[in-house]
């Protein structure tokens, strides 16, 4: 089986970005909430939810920041990249029905362990910042 890794530390470069849009439906939160086993009534009760802050049922946010591990593992760096850290930061909510983009930019190459680290945020359609962290990686290996 021959799989095309992702880029190498070598082919990597700060400044370079790449990202994943995703629309996110009553479908993903119902899902998420059945395989984690979070049912907080924020969202999953339409009821409950009207009477908080956000006026209607919200996306978890680990939901959301798991919108970042295809652009990780599929964009940038790639097939074959392995996470060793994520931090995400939550600033706004994210609804059903809002389309999330995750975008990584890699911000610092680490010559010691030759691993990467990348900036991350993630923004609704309207341009609103809902999160924005950082990930730690280990890049696929040399070619």
């Amino acid at each position: 089986m021959d799989i095309e890794l992702g880029l190498s530390y070598s082919q990597l470069a700060v400044g370079m970005k790449a990202s994943l849009s995703k629309t996110v439906s009553e479908s993903d939160v119902y899902l998420f909430a059945g395989v984690t086993g979070d049912f907080n009534p924020m969202h999953v009760n339409e009821e409950y939810a009207k009477t908080t802050r956000f006026g209607a049922r919200i996306a978890h946010g680990s939901l959301v920041e798991g919108f970042m591990a295809p652009v990780l593992g599929t964009k940038l760096p790639g097939l074959g990249t392995i996470a060793l850290e994520k931090q995400a930061r939550f600033v706004g909510p994210t609804y059903f029905g809002d389309t999330i983009t995750a975008t990584a930019e890699v911000s610092e190459k680490l010559a010691d362990k030759k691993w990467v680290r990348l900036k991350c945020t993630w923004t609704n359609q309207r341009g609103e910042t809902v999160a924005f962290g950082q990930a730690l990686v280990m890049p696929p290996p040399e070619r």
